[in-house]
């Protein structure tokens, strides 16, 4: 069974995103932040990533950035699903890596919240087949 990481701060949306995943087949992986979020990736080797943008601790802008240059992770497909706009998030990433001096590439899909549960169940089904 292909396994999904939910990384969202709030309990309501990892919960509601959670039924989406098993509705869909797929086993659910949780994590509460970035820096949970990674050891979660690391332990488990989930095949997909569900990442909120704005989290304590470690956010998921920094944690898609840690996973997309880090060699045996960098090739788990990422779908944002965030209450900020798509643009603050890519401008952020550019932000980045002008400080850091590696481009990332773009997350699989990235919805806006709230989401449309049958878009984010098609979008997992389309990712991992």
């Amino acid at each position: 069974m292909k396994k999904v990481l939910i990384v969202d701060d709030e309990v309501d949306v990892r919960k509601f995103v959670s039924k989406l995943v098993e509705r869909a087949g797929y086993e659910v992986i949780e994590a509460k932040n970035g820096v949970e979020g990674m050891g979660r990736v690391r332990e488990d080797k989930p095949d997909l990533i569900i990442l909120d943008v704005l989290m304590p601790k470690q956010s998921g802008i920094r944690m898609y950035r840690a996973l997309k240059t880090d060699e045996p992770l960098k090739d788990i497909p990422v779908i944002v699903l965030s209450a900020i706009a798509p643009k603050s998030f890519f401008r952020s990433q550019e932000v980045l890596a002008e400080f850091a001096g590696q481009p990332v590439p773009e997350p699989e899909a990235y919805i806006e919240k709230p989401e449309e549960p049958e878009e984010l169940i098609e979008l997992m089904k389309k990712i991992l087949g």
